[in-house]
Order: structure tokens, then C-alpha cells, then sequence
């Protein structure tokens, strides 16, 4: 149940609301004519004029309900409840004002946890209170929770489907981005094959035809520069058409660029012992992006942290990796492996190493990886 709870409450906004268009002014547009229509069509409403007015005038705020859904959400709420208290209890609510409906759905749909838990407690609250201060009839009151819950149920619901569409979509392209990954593999082994097979044959040929030597050359450079052309094709294929980035990847050397990122969080401190000379490119890089990774959820999750240290030690046959800060290890901080950390454990898993992060007993919290010197398979 906590873990349920605490999901809710940490769930993001969803990304890229559509923002308001031409259907969206012509809603509102709509809404005013027909709160206007209502109160002359409803002469012996009580406190016509003000309920048309509050009616006609919550509406433009449909306008800003997917960009800012709670601000929406209680500014509405807020009106509409403050209304009877003027009027003495008096009932001044139109027909119209069912719209208000739409802001609740957008809620769910658009906002964060966060802003779901508040405009809910809202709502109920406001249920709740007028049954208790007699506005709303005692039999009124279950039905007027039944119906914001359906509203905000079917915002839930669009909601995930909404996720569930995206996360398919995302897993295709990243098939077909793993595709595109294992052609690149196989074209560049093909090149580097010929290029690999003219160079021997140019070496044994060299003292006594040094012309074909030249010509093996000749093909080992045609070769390489076709292989370099087609790698850099696919790349930026499989990062979405964005160059590629053609500078070196970071590497353990790279490591001390930590101490001075986000100078106002918790002070950082790098040490490498043993000889990282040799290293296999990709083990370093991994080494890099582990502890960057590490450091980046030290600064943000470990509350009353002062301190991060960061520690290589090398020797011959692995590289050993342990980031631990002294913040506080308590119930606030998540104990189930987000999405940094599974990844982090796939790089290190691909690498032929192990990597994983738990708390240290009393405080702080550990990242530790070990690494074969070489990467599996080299």
C-alpha cells in the first residue's frame, strides 16, 4: 500500500500537453452563449445574474486546464464554493456550470501526482462541506462524489492508455533502432574485414612487389573511408537524425570534471589509485558514466548530504568503483531500483561486471561496480 502510495505521489506530468486550440476557444465560446441562453431562459432562478456571471466567467479558464490543471482546478473550485457563502446558502448554480467537470478530468489526465492528491482532497472537501453546512442536500452528497470520481476515473484511464500507446511505440522504435545497430555491426565488419585481409596481403607482398603494396593501400583506404561513412549514417539514424558526436567519449581521466559539477550541492571528491593506463576504451567510458550516473542520484536523493567521494582503484585483472555519500538513508529515500540503476547494472552486466547500489550501515549510501580491466570478451 505505501508502495502504491508513494508511486502516485512521485507519478510525473505527462509530457507535451497539447496546448489550446481553435476548438478549445470555440468550447468556451459555446459554454458563455449557453449560461447566457440559461438565464433568460430561467427567470425565476435565485441570484440569476451572479450565477450567470461566475458560469460565463470559469469558463475561459478551460482554456489553461492542460497546461496548469491544479491552478485551473482550485481557482474554479475555489469561486464556485466562495459563491454561496455570499448569497446566504442561496443555490446559484446553473446548468452550465456542469463544465466544471472537464477541469477535474484534466486534472487526472494532465497533472502530476501531486496535483491529482491536492485537487482531489479539494474536491471531496468541498463535497463534504457544503452536506455539512447544508448547501448540498444530505442525499445529494454520494452522488455528487460519484460523479467527480467518474470524471476523474476516465481522465485516469485516458491517462494510461495514453502511456501505454507511447511506451509501445517507444519499445518499437527501439527495435528497430537495434536493428539498425546490428546492420551497423555487420556492415563495419565486413569493411573491416577487406581492410583487414588487404593489409596482410599488402605486408606479404611489400619487399617483393612494392607496387602492390601501394594498391593494397589504395583499397584499405577506399575501404576504411566507406566504413566510416556508412557508421556515421546509421549513427545518426539510430540517434534520430542528430549528428554524430565526434568527440572522444569520456573516460576515468574524465572523472575529476565531477568534483566540480553542481558546486552548490554536496562537495565532491575524486581519487584514483593503481595504474588505469591500458584500460579498454569501453571499460573506461563505463567507469565514467557509472559514477557520473551515481554522483548526478547522490545530489539529488541523498537528503543532509555534505559529502560524495568517488574511488577507482585498478589493478591487473579489474577496475573497482564505489561512490558513497553520508546523507540520510532513511524511509524517504527510494530503496527499489529506479531506471538509473537498472541501467547502470545492465552496462556493468554488458561490460562482464556487476554493479549495485544499497544503504551503508547507519548512514550514507554506496554505488559499487567491478569491472573486468579488459570488458568482457576482449
Amino acid at each position: 500500500m505505501h508502495d502504491l502510495l508513494r508511486s502516485v505521489w512521485d507519478e510525473p506530468r505527462p509530457s507535451r500537453p497539447p496546448s489550446h486550440g481553435w476548438w478549445d476557444r470555440a468550447l468556451v465560446v459555446v459554454l458563455v452563449a449557453v449560461a447566457l441562453l440559461e438565464g433568460v431562459l430561467r427567470p425565476d432562478m435565485p441570484w440569476r445574474g451572479l450565477g450567470v456571471a461566475v458560469t460565463a466567467g470559469l469558463a475561459p479558464l478551460l482554456l489553461w486546464r492542460r497546461s496548469h490543471p491544479l491552478l485551473v482546478f482550485a481557482a474554479a473550485f475555489a469561486v464556485s464554493s466562495l459563491v454561496p457563502l455570499a448569497t446566504g446558502g442561496e443555490a446559484t448554480e446553473t446548468y452550465t456550470i456542469a463544465y466544471l467537470l472537464l477541469l477535474v478530468y484534466a486534472l487526472f489526465r494532465w497533472g502530476s501526482g501531486r496535483e491529482i492528491v491536492a485537487g482531489a482532497l479539494m474536491a471531496v472537501a468541498r463535497t463534504v462541506l457544503w452536506g455539512v453546512l447544508g448547501y448540498t442536500a444530505a442525499a445529494d452528497v454520494l452522488p455528487g462524489l460519484a460523479v467527480v470520481c467518474a470524471a476523474g476515473a476516465l481522465g485516469t484511464a485516458l491517462r494510461y492508455r495514453a502511456g501505454s500507446r507511447a511506451r509501445e511505440l517507444e519499445q518499437a522504435r527501439m527495435l528497430e533502432r537495434e536493428s539498425v545497430a546490428r546492420d551497423l555491426h555487420d556492415t563495419v565488419a565486413h569493411h573491416v574485414s577487406a581492410v583487414a585481409i588487404r593489409a596482410q596481403a599488402g605486408l606479404a607482398v611489400a619487399e617483393s612487389r612494392p607496387g602492390a603494396a601501394v594498391e593494397a593501400l589504395a583499397v584499405v583506404e577506399s575501404e576504411a573511408s566507406r566504413a566510416l561513412a556508412e557508421m556515421r549514417a546509421m549513427v545518426r539514424v539510430l540517434r534520430r537524425g542528430r549528428p554524430a558526436d565526434l568527440e572522444p567519449s569520456p573516460g576515468i581521466g574524465d572523472l575529476a570534471a565531477l568534483a566540480g559539477a553542481g558546486a552548490s550541492g554536496p562537495a565532491v571528491d575524486v581519487a584514483v589509485v593503481g595504474d588505469v593506463e591500458g584500460l579498454s576504451p569501453s571499460v573506461g567510458t563505463a567507469v565514467y558514466r557509472l559514477a557520473q550516473e551515481a554522483v548526478t542520484n547522490a545530489r539529488r536523493h541523498a537528503r543532509d548530504a555534505t559529502r560524495i567521494d568517488v574511488r577507482v582503484e585498478a589493478d591487473e585483472a579489474s577496475v573497482r568503483l564505489c561512490v558513497r555519500d553520508d546523507g540520510d538513508a532513511g524511509p524517504l529515500r527510494p530503496a527499489a531500483p529506479g531506471y538509473g540503476l537498472i541501467g547502470m547494472a545492465e552496462r556493468a552486466d554488458l561490460l562482464g561486471g556487476t554493479c549495485t547500489a544499497a544503504p551503508d550501515p547507519g548512514r550514507g549510501w554506496s554505488v559499487r561496480a567491478v569491472l573486468p580491466r579488459n570488458g568482457a570478451g576482449e
